[in-house]
């Protein structure tokens, strides 16, 4: 678990991000140790400079290529979705900014995460680094998942995906007895015009041994795999 850094400013962003935790358990936030994740995550320091000012508003932000920072209310109802525990094997598929990534990590969780960008992926490594969160990255197409490290005990994908990808499926941990449930994948399922966040549970190790369930909707930019590229 990293500490935040020594800013100058850190004091008055501080306050600022006590405000967002505020508002997000106003908005129906109840894990505490997300929201103590979020309260930690120096979240001014993934944004643009000149977006700093608005960095603990509770809003997505623009970081280049077409991508976004995700709205904090957004990465903490993911998170809380996750059920997260320390140690727990986390893949991100969408690293963006690194904010999701360095929540995880403030939660206890080994988070493995890919990028399809990878200049942002650059970007995002070099600061997770800097901070102190330990985040093994790669460039590639995170629909596929990342087998080598597999399996995990939770999945985020932070981007909306037409539907379930196969590979993330079969990459969960499977449960380890007969009553409790494996690994969680958290992802927006949905076209171009919202999502909805939806939770898969592995509950065996047979091919459809796995439980659904939607919540709210949402609006994430699209998963985009090597296929759609190619298009």
């Amino acid at each position: 678990m990293a500490s935040p850094p020594n800013d100058t400013n850190d004091r008055r962003y501080r306050r600022h991000r006590d405000q967002l935790v505020d508002t997000l358990r106003s908005r129906g936030i109840r894990d505490e140790r997300v929201l103590t994740a979020v309260r930690r995550v120096p979240r001014h320091l993934f944004v643009d400079p000149a977006l700093r000012d608005r960095a603990y508003e509770d809003e997505a932000l623009p970081i280049g290529l077409n991508q976004t920072i995700s709205q904090p209310f957004t990465v903490a109802y993911q998170t809380s979705l996750l059920e997260v525990e320390p140690d727990d094997r986390i893949l991100e598929v969408g690293t963006g900014s690194g904010y999701q990534a360095a929540v995880l990590c403030e939660l206890g969780a080994r988070v493995f995460s890919i990028e399809r960008h990878e200049d942002l992926l650059g970007r995002s490594r070099s600061l997770l680094d800097e901070l102190g969160y330990d985040v093994r990255t790669r460039h590639g197409d995170g629909s596929k998942g990342w087998p080598a490290f597999a399996p995990y005990d939770g999945i985020v994908v932070t981007a909306g995906a037409p539907e379930i990808p196969g590979p993330l499926l079969r990459q969960l941990r499977e449960p380890p007895r007969a009553k409790a449930s494996g690994g969680r994948l958290v992802i927006p399922i949905g076209g171009s015009g919202g999502q909805t966040m939806t939770r898969i549970t592995r509950t065996g190790t047979g091919p459809h041994d796995y439980a659904r369930e939607e919540f709210h909707s949402f609006r994430f930019v699209p998963l985009v795999s090597e296929e759609d590229d190619a298009d």
